[in-house]
């Protein structure tokens, strides 16, 4: 198999559950993409061969999660107001709405959190799978999953006051 064609099946087989990986952390499916493609950039300049499809996939994961995090700090900095205030108009616009709030009290979470509520429940990764890709025991990441729950509920209740 060529490099071309193992870039190729990495980009079909994982980019867009990275895209929605990066997607959590950030603003916008953009910057999403924008990061993804810049983990891609790196691993086709670094040349990086893994031995384990398991190795792949879990370097892939923790890679764009760090790029997210430096995308999502630099854009910190940057102070733009947003004004995209709009009228809701029915019930599928509000729970558009209530969709943009959870992807919002998600974001507020700590990394540590709400990479794992992500990994879990969007993309279907079991504790052990998740421990892998991060570097973590399982029973850290059952415990990052139980404390991440529980700010995030705090935060909708909050919310909802």
């Amino acid at each position: 198999m060529t490099e071309e064609d193992r870039i190729e099946r990495l980009v079909c087989e994982y980019g867009r559950m990275l895209v929605r990986l990066a997607a959590s952390r950030l603003d916008s499916v953009a910057d999403a993409e924008d990061a993804v493609q810049d983990v891609f950039c790196t691993l086709v300049s670094k040349k990086l061969v893994f031995v384990d499809p398991e190795y792949e996939k879990a370097w892939l994961i923790r890679a764009t999660i760090n790029r997210a995090s430096d995308l999502r700090r630099r854009k910190s900095r940057l102070n733009v107001p947003l004004d995209e205030a709009r009228a809701v108009p029915d019930d599928a616009a509000e729970t558009e709405l209530r969709g943009r709030e959870m992807l919002a009290c998600v974001r507020a979470l700590p990394e540590k959190y709400a990479v794992v509520l992500h990994l879990h429940y969007y993309e279907g990764c079991g504790l052990r799978e998740i421990g892998v890709m991060l570097r973590v025991p399982a029973a850290t990441v059952g415990t990052r999953l139980a404390r991440g729950r529980a700010r995030l509920k705090a935060l909708l209740e909050e919310e909802s006051l």
